[in-house]
């Protein structure tokens, strides 16, 4: 068998884009020997002291919450449950539109947790500041292999490691894996910094 290359990713739950990437990522999974791993950030430490209109500082204030809960199930069953979970949040999120009902952010975090096969009960996480230091710790990590002028998604390969990629729509099958062959290649030169177009569509997750 051919050994799988780990590739870590940092993640904020209520990112849409970082979701996108994460589901491709899974899709590079089924047709490349990789082995993803997840790993938390947080927009609202990410935006902390940035100069951001107010409801976008109370969305991530709102999106922190969701992180809190991650933390507090890494914590107490081990980091192998955080991509089973993210899933579950992610699906509820996006895919099901749930990020656009905030007041039923608490149901959102308690179904993702009973689906993954945890403790309903951590989503009392979500107004505890207990995980903080975890949390910060883990986004600093990532943060520290791209500088602090990007968000999430942050991916790692190896030394190598790179904000994005930002999509729009998921790959399968063989056009996600000729994508992650293109994102390796141009990341890998080591004096590739940027290359960049404006979004001209919503991102979509079917």
């Amino acid at each position: 068998m051919t050994a799988k290359t780990p590739v870590d990713l940092w993640f904020d739950p209520f990112c849409p884009y970082a979701w996108a990437t994460s589901r491709w990522l899974l899709e590079v999974e089924k047709v490349r020997p990789i082995e993803p791993r997840w790993h938390l950030m947080s927009l609202f430490v990410l935006n902390e002291g940035k100069d951001v209109p107010d409801d976008y500082r109370e969305l991530v204030g709102r999106a922190q919450q969701l992180v809190r809960v991650v933390a507090a199930a890494q914590q107490k069953y081990g980091d192998q449950v955080t991509g089973p979970l993210y899933t579950e949040l992610g699906t509820r999120l996006h895919n099901g539109r749930m990020s656009k009902r905030p007041h039923l952010l608490r149901q959102t975090a308690e179904e993702a947790l009973e689906a993954a096969g945890l403790d309903r009960k951590l989503a009392d996480a979500m107004e505890s500041e207990e995980y903080e230091d975890a949390i910060r710790a883990s986004h600093d990590e990532g943060m520290a292999l791209v500088g602090q002028e990007v968000g999430t998604p942050v991916i790692r390969v190896g030394p190598n490691a790179f904000f994005g990629p930002v999509i729009t729509r998921i790959p399968r099958g063989d056009e996600a894996g000729r994508l992650w062959d293109g994102v390796l290649l141009v990341t890998a030169f080591e004096d590739f910094f940027e290359l960049k177009r404006s979004r001209t569509r919503e991102v979509s997750f079917d």
